[in-house]
């Protein structure tokens, strides 16, 4: 009798006619109108009072009449609940913006986390009945609308409370528990092995249907009108990994770039992380089908024009990996297939920048992106040789303190040239170590310096030289025993001391 009182108190039973226990009206008809009450709802008081009564409906209904199939048969029950629950959801959707260029002030998002706290609670207790009746089929027709609803609201954004982000994280956790599912990637791909795959009870994933529910969203003239769906995207697709990523490359691929292109960086940023995220997890061939790897080399190597320090970050690092698609590294070509490549085209670049570059945010991104590069590049390197040379002398002139990460990620990039490159460095001895001299005198009169950084500065300075010394088959060592206390500091001789002990042995 309570489910009675509760339809009426919903004017979803006529007065005039009760119903016994035993009959009830059909769960389709029940929910097809609390569907429409939902959402001609017109006021916050109004809708708050549909979502009580809803959570009641979903605690008190008998599971066997709430999931009973209807007349029609299995599909119109799913349908009738998904319609409800995307109803539900809509209920805390976020306003749209305007235009690309702008974003919706914190005031804009009035009222969203208390609705959207609400329809949580709404939603656990859903998920906490239909897991009890087993009916997996359509636990995963309601799963992505419910995935999609909660990965909005648990970001940390301005249309997020502290409790509203609470209530968003047990939603998540309750639709793990009733599917069965590990986590968050478990509840995408599903069960992937095929020796799993052959077993009874196997966990089917909701990827597909999630990306059904955003795809309508992620056109290049729709995608930005709401802030959440970005971020909706980049986490589902940052949960997904090979083999899974692959047959929904298609739909993944476009959004991505699309962020990728965008002229706000925070935006370029999260399509440079997607587009990684690709590269690292999509087999080389598909890459390179339909010349995707091409579109994509061009979209980054034009971001290497730009003066953010934390996109060109993301953007080197990616190109990185993405020119393995393309090319073999020249490291471990034969001397006389080494020609110029990718890889020269992108260093290039990187050097003449880094040669006029005199922010202190943008010399330590190229300076930390420089040797992996060089490493990379193996003996090609020497064909970037005397613009390089520029740049090491350049940078290890200018301090960093308190950390100094561009001197110190320079002398690495000297030790890999030295290592790879060793033939071409005795020309370059005499230029070299006067540099390497004179900071090793620099560093240890410089009283600002914290001694961990000093320190640090001093033995990477003095593994410089004793490379270079070998670079020159033992010329330098004269050179360096003639040094004495006359022109430099006890610290700086006891440096040079342990060089000139370890090379005589």
């Amino acid at each position: 009798m309570e489910l009675c009182v509760l339809l009426r108190e919903l004017h979803l039973l006529p007065p005039e006619k009760p119903f016994a226990s035993s009959a009830p009206p059909a769960v389709t008809t029940v929910l097809s109108q609390l569907q429409e009450k939902l959402t001609a709802a017109s006021s916050d008081t109004e809708t708050f009072s549909l979502l009580d009564h809803t959570e009641r409906l979903f605690l008190t209904a008998d599971p066997d009449w709430l999931f009973s199939p209807a007349p029609a048969g299995e599909e119109e029950l799913r349908s009738t609940h998904r319609s409800v629950v995307r109803a539900l959801t809509d209920c805390a959707s976020l306003p749209v913006c305007e235009d690309e260029s702008s974003s919706l002030p914190p005031a804009g998002y009035h009222g969203v986390p208390g609705r959207a706290l609400r329809v949580c609670s709404v939603l656990q207790v859903l998920l906490e009945t239909l897991g009890q009746s087993q009916r997996t089929d359509l636990l995963l027709t309601l799963a992505p609308s419910v995935c999609v609803f909660s990965v909005m609201h648990y970001q940390d954004q301005v249309w997020t409370t502290s409790s509203s982000r609470a209530a968003a994280r047990r939603l998540q956790e309750a639709l793990l528990r009733a599917g069965g599912w590990t986590d968050s990637a478990h509840l995408l791909m599903g069960d992937r092995s095929l020796a799993v795959m052959e077993e009874e009870g196997t966990k089917r994933g909701v990827l597909s249907g999630v990306l059904d529910l955003l795809q309508p969203q992620l056109t290049r003239d729709t995608w930005h009108r709401c802030e959440a769906v970005k971020l909706v995207f980049v986490w589902t697709l940052l949960q997904v990994t090979r083999p899974s990523l692959s047959p929904h490359l298609p739909r993944f691929l476009p959004p991505s770039l699309f962020l990728n292109d965008h002229f706000r960086p925070e935006n370029c940023m999260l399509g440079v992380r997607c587009l990684h995220h690709i590269v690292i997890n999509t087999p080389a061939a598909e890459l390179r089908q339909f010349n995707r790897a091409d579109v994509m080399y061009e979209a980054l190597f034009k971001h290497l024009f730009t003066t953010e320090a934390a996109v060109i970050q993301l953007v080197l690092s990616c190109l990185l990996d993405l020119m393995l698609v393309f090319e073999k590294p020249p490291s471990v070509l034969a001397p006389t297939r080494r020609r110029p490549c990718r890889h020269d085209d992108v260093l290039s670049l990187v050097l003449t920048h880094m040669e006029a570059e005199n922010k202190v945010s943008l010399r330590r991104v190229y300076a930390s992106a420089l040797p992996p590069y060089i490493d990379r590049m193996g003996v090609g390197v020497c064909r970037h040789l005397k613009r390089l040379e520029r740049v090491v002398l350049g940078y290890l002139e200018i301090g960093d303190p308190p950390e100094e990460t561009s001197r110190l990620k320079i002398l690495e990039a000297l030790k890999t040239t030295m290592t790879v490159a060793w033939p071409r460095m005795e020309v370059r001895s005499n230029l070299l170590l006067r540099c390497l001299l004179r900071l090793l005198v620099d560093v240890s009169s410089d009283s600002c310096l914290e001694d961990a950084s000093k320190r640090k500065l001093m033995s990477e300075t003095a593994l410089c030289i004793k490379l270079l010394d070998r670079c020159t088959h033992g010329k330098l060592l004269p050179v360096l025993q003639q040094v004495d206390s006359s022109c430099c500091s006890p610290e700086v001789l006891s440096c040079l001391a342990s060089i000139t002990a370890t090379t005589e042995r």
